[in-house]
C-alpha cells in the first residue's frame, strides 16, 4: 500500500471516531447549546471524514465501511461522559484534539491545513465549554493557548496519587515482608505498616499538592494584581503596549490601535486580554488548591489500599502473592488511563507503569532481606 494511501486510511478511521465521539456527546448532553456545539463540532468531522473518502476514492482505493463502534480510547471516554457527564471528559477529549492537531501538522496539504485548522478551533471550542456562560455564539480568541486547560491541577494530581500510592504502598509492603525474611511474615505487621503508609503518604500528598497549587495561585494572583494597578495608573501606555503586542503578530499600525482601543473600552475585557497576552495565563485557569489537595489524598489513599487489601481477608503466601498480583493489574490500569490522555498505546503505558512498580518492589524486598530485621 502506497504511503499516501495508508496515511489517508488512517485520517479516514480517525475523523470517523470523532464523527462517532461527537455524536455521543451530543445526544448524552441535556444543555443545549452545549449540545449544539458537539453537534456542530461532528458535522466538521464529518467533512473531514468525506475528503479522505473522497480521496481514496479519487485514487482507486476501495473505502471501507463506517464503523459503529470507535477505538478503545474513544469508547472510554463515551463511557465516562454516559456515567459522569460531558464535562467530566472536557481534559480527555480536548487532549485527543490536541492529538489529531499534532498529526495533522506532521502533513503537508492543503486539505490537511483546513482540517488542522478547524480541529484548533474545536480545542478552542472545548476550553469555552468550560465557562458556565458559554454559549456558542461567543467570539472564539486566543486560539493558540487552549492547551493549558488539561493542567490545571486536579487532573494530574489524582493521576499522580493514584500511581504514587500504588507504588509506595506496594514498595513499602514488601520491604516489610522482605525485613520479615519471609514471605509468610505476620499479617498484622504488614497491615499496620500498609495502612501507616496509606494515611502518611495521602496527609502528605494533599498537603503538598495544596500549599504548591496555592502558592503557584498566589503568584498569578499577585502578577494579575500589579497587571490591575498598571492598568489603572496609566491606562494610556497599557493600549499602546497591547496596540505593539498586535503590530508584532503582523497587524498593521492602524488595525493594530484599533483592536486595542475596542478592548481598553472595557476595563475587565483590557484587563484580561493583558492577562494573557503579556502573563501568557489564562484568568479562569489557575487552578484549585482544594481540589488538588482532595484528589491527591483520595487517589493516593486508593492507590495505596490495593496493596493492603489482601491481609485485610488473610495473611501468608497466600495475602503476599495477591498483594502482588492486585498491585500490578491496579498498575496496569492506571498505565492504560494515562494513555488516554498522552495517547500512547495502553499497552505500552500499563506496561511501563507495571515495570516501574515491580523494580520498586523488588529493590525494597531485597533491601529488606539484606537488612534481614526480625518481625516479632
Amino acid at each position: 500500500m502506497a504511503p499516501d494511501t495508508a496515511q489517508s486510511l488512517d485520517n479516514l478511521r480517525l475523523e470517523r471516531d470523532a464523527v462517532l465521539l461527537y455524536d455521543a456527546l451530543a445526544s448524552i448532553e441535556k444543555d443545549a447549546h452545549r449540545a449544539g456545539a458537539f453537534t456542530r463540532i461532528a458535522s466538521n468531522e464529518r467533512r473531514h471524514a468525506e475528503i479522505w473518502a473522497s480521496k481514496l476514492r479519487a485514487a482507486g482505493v476501495d473505502v471501507p465501511p463506517a464503523p459503529t463502534r470507535p477505538r478503545p480510547r474513544v469508547a472510554v471516554i463515551v463511557l465516562l461522559a454516559r456515567l459522569f457527564g460531558t464535562k467530566a471528559v472536557s481534559d480527555l477529549v480536548t487532549a485527543l484534539e490536541g492529538d489529531e492537531e499534532e498529526m495533522y501538522e506532521a502533513q503537508s496539504s492543503p486539505e490537511v491545513d483546513a482540517i488542522a485548522a478547524d480541529e484548533r478551533e474545536h480545542a478552542e471550542i472545548w476550553r469555552k465549554l468550560k465557562d458556565p456562560d458559554y454559549h456558542p455564539d461567543r467570539d472564539i480568541a486566543s486560539r493558540e493557548r487552549w492547551h493549558r486547560s488539561g493542567r490545571s491541577g486536579t487532573l494530574r494530581a489524582v493521576i499522580f496519587g493514584v500511581s504514587d500510592g500504588l507504588v509506595s504502598n506496594l514498595a513499602l509492603v514488601m520491604g516489610v515482608a522482605g525485613a520479615s525474611n519471609q514471605t509468610d511474615a505476620p499479617a498484622h505487621f504488614i497491615l499496620l505498616a500498609g495502612l501507616a503508609g496509606l494515611l502518611a503518604g495521602a496527609f502528605s500528598m494533599a498537603a503538598g499538592e495544596y500549599i504548591s497549587m496555592q502558592s503557584q495561585r498566589e503568584l498569578f494572583e499577585r502578577q494579575i494584581a500589579l497587571e490591575r494597578a498598571e492598568l489603572e495608573a496609566m491606562p494610556e501606555e497599557e493600549e499602546a503596549e497591547m496596540a505593539s503586542i498586535y503590530r508584532a503578530k503582523g497587524f498593521r499600525e492602524d488595525e493594530a490601535k484599533a483592536i486595542a482601543h475596542r478592548l481598553f473600552e472595557n476595563p475587565e475585557r483590557a484587563l484580561e486580554q493583558l492577562i494573557r497576552e503579556e502573563l501568557g495565563l489564562d484568568p479562569n485557569e489557575l487552578g484549585s488548591p482544594f481540589g488538588a489537595a482532595f484528589g491527591s489524598f483520595v487517589a493516593f489513599g486508593l492507590g495505596a489500599f490495593m496493596p493492603v487489601l489482601p491481609y485485610l481477608i488473610g495473611g501468608g503466601t497466600t495475602a503476599f502473592v495477591t498483594a502482588i498480583g492486585l498491585s500490578l493489574a491496579a498498575l496496569f490500569a492506571v498505565g492504560g488511563g494515562v494513555s488516554l490522555l498522552t495517547g500512547r498505546g495502553v499497552l505500552f503505558s500499563g506496561a511501563r507503569q507495571v515495570a516501574i512498580g515491580i523494580v520498586a518492589a523488588a529493590v525494597t524486598f531485597l533491601v529488606g532481606n539484606l537488612i534481614g530485621v526480625t518481625v516479632s
